[in-house]
């Protein structure tokens, strides 16, 4: 990687690391910054070209450092400005952008700004939040709900009146119709660029702006799907018309590019939760005015069979194909992909390699969560030990977020090389036998294949850079074929637990060294169970 290149993101692998479970470095149980530079080495090696580093700020922790009580400063438990610049710089040595989490649609309850704006009515930051007076009976304003289950509305007895919480309670929304909440946000941005990062993941970056008028949700027809959230939550009863998505929201993004482009290589990222998830994805980062790239919610969920996923890749270049997509099957917030996706079959491991191919084959950048690396489970995490306020709530139809956040395992020692202190979530005693140190010694290792892919995919630039064209769908069968420059790669996924034969059009080439066995015979393919395929394609034939 180029550090000059500016579009050095177009196709890119991002890593993303949630600091409390990467490595700890003080034996307090808490991962942290330094224990990330620590790691950074094992980053690089597995050929990513970011990183995305989630929440680090100061901040009471009530939902883990999503909410900020300080954006200019780091919280003592992970360490110090000068570690973070320690870990920029060690970052840089190795190649590796430097991606952080900016939270920028709520503050927490002990952000200065609201401590002062919710003192009274007329103080300078009095509307720096979502303010509304009750309805005459009392009631909320409307009936808008928060993601994490209730109304989105807290009363506060100092001022008598609703603040809008989309999230937790202790998480207050900002007001981005006032501008001088915008350019205190734009200031934040400048001072982490000026720090030396190479851009932000965007944080619920759809829900910056809510409606002014308040209007009420409709409810959601029970045909249509609810991204983002579980059926048990009441969030999914509604279409969210109102409470987030608006038009003015563009507005605002068009400033952050501005600042954004004043450093030249810096990148954006936008996490979108919404019901027209990919006409908003398009609004989003169509052009050069908005977001470089953003995801969806469209491959975090549950289904996994292969013509799901051609409906999805399809919906998607029917609905934003002109717009750039950061594709992700797992993060913080959602079940581990090998485990939410297990109904595909064979091991965790089988499962691990394919769908980094598929990952690796699709249009656009690409999130690898920490630990997928390692084709590690979902974690069973008792209701004594859970820590997310989300499970604690939602329990016992929705445990919560807790399994996919336990400490990511290097070795076999006692707490897998995360901390000489008892860890704040427990390590997964199933995950102590897929350690990075284990798989090293392994050459047919999840890791060791992890590695090779991503190292073979760059030798074809029409898998990082072409466009995509779906074929036609298949009970057990997704295809595909990348283009660029007159190089047409066929790319084909067999989705299930059986052997899988597929007619081609014409003559084509299996391409060596990525890992995978299938048959080419004439013009018929056979692939194993769990497998793909990659195939040079002749000139004029799909």
């Amino acid at each position: 990687m180029q550090k000059h290149n500016p579009n050095w993101w177009r196709g890119a692998v991002i890593y993303q690391v949630y600091p409390r479970s990467f490595q700890d470095s003080n034996g307090d149980g808490i991962g942290d910054l330094p224990g990330i530079t620590r790691r950074l080495p094992h980053i690089a090696g597995l050929g990513a070209e970011a990183i995305w580093i989630s929440p680090f700020f100061k901040s009471p922790m009530a939902d883990f450092g999503y909410d900020v009580a300080d954006y200019c400063d780091v919280d003592p438990m992970f360490g110090t400005l000068a570690d973070f610049d320690a870990l920029v710089a060690r970052a840089h040595e190795l190649g590796l952008k430097v991606l952080i989490d900016l939270v920028l649609s709520h503050t927490s309850d002990q952000h200065p700004w609201f401590v002062e704006s919710r003192a009274n009515r007329d103080n300078a930051r009095a509307d720096w939040y979502v303010w509304a007076d009750p309805q005459p009976d009392g009631t909320p304003p409307n009936n808008w709900l928060s993601v994490f289950g209730g109304s989105s509305w807290q009363w506060d007895t100092r001022r008598e009146q609703y603040y809008l919480h989309n999230f937790l309670a202790s998480q207050p929304d900002l007001n981005f119709h006032n501008p001088a909440v915008q350019d205190a946000l734009l200031g934040v941005a400048r001072f982490w660029l000026e720090r030396g990062v190479d851009g932000f993941r965007l944080d619920a970056i759809n829900f910056g702006t809510h409606d002014a008028q308040l209007r009420n949700n409709p409810p959601r027809p029970a045909e249509m799907d609810s991204p983002g959230a579980p059926r048990s939550n009441p969030y999914t009863h509604q279409r969210h018309l109102y409470d987030k998505t608006q038009p003015e929201n563009l507005l605002f993004l068009a400033r952050l590019r501005q600042l954004i482009d004043q450093y030249p290589g810096a990148v954006t990222v936008g996490e979108i939760g919404d019901d027209l998830q990919y006409p908003t994805l398009a609004a989003y980062t169509r052009g050069d005015e908005h977001l470089h790239m953003a995801y969806v919610f469209t491959l975090l969920t549950e289904h996994c069979a292969a013509p799901y996923l051609h409906g999805v890749l399809a919906d998607y270049l029917r609905e934003a194909g002109d717009a750039y997509a950061c594709w992700s099957l797992g993060n913080h917030d959602v079940p581990r992909i090998v485990s939410r996706w297990q109904a595909l079959g064979g091991s965790p491991e089988a499962r691990a390699k394919l769908l980094l191919a598929f990952l690796l084959a699709l249009p656009g950048a690409l999130c690898l969560y920490q630990g997928e690396e390692l084709a590690l489970a979902e974690a069973e995490v008792p209701f004594e030990l859970l820590q997310d306020p989300y499970g604690k709530t939602m329990w016992p139809e929705y445990k919560g977020r807790d399994g996919c956040r336990t400490p990511m395992v290097w070795d076999s020692s006692a707490q897998g090389g995360f901390s000489n202190g008892t860890p704040w979530l427990p390590v997964s005693p199933q995950h102590l036998e897929r350690t990075v140190a284990h798989q090293e010694a392994r050459a047919d290792s999840t890791l060791a294949f992890y590695r090779h892919l991503i190292e073979w995919r760059r030798a074809y630039p029409a898998l990082r850079l072409g466009s995509m064209t779906l074929l036609a769908p298949h009970e057990q069968v997704l295809a595909l074929v990348r283009e660029l420059d007159g190089d047409r790669i066929q790319c084909v996924f067999n989705l299930s637990d059986r052997p899988a034969t597929l007619p081609l059009a014409g003559h084509a080439q299996l391409l060596a060294g990525n890992g995978f066995d299938a048959d080419l015979a004439g013009t018929e393919l056979t692939l194993p169970p769990l497998s793909a395929a990659f195939l040079r394609l002749s000139a004029g034939e799909a």
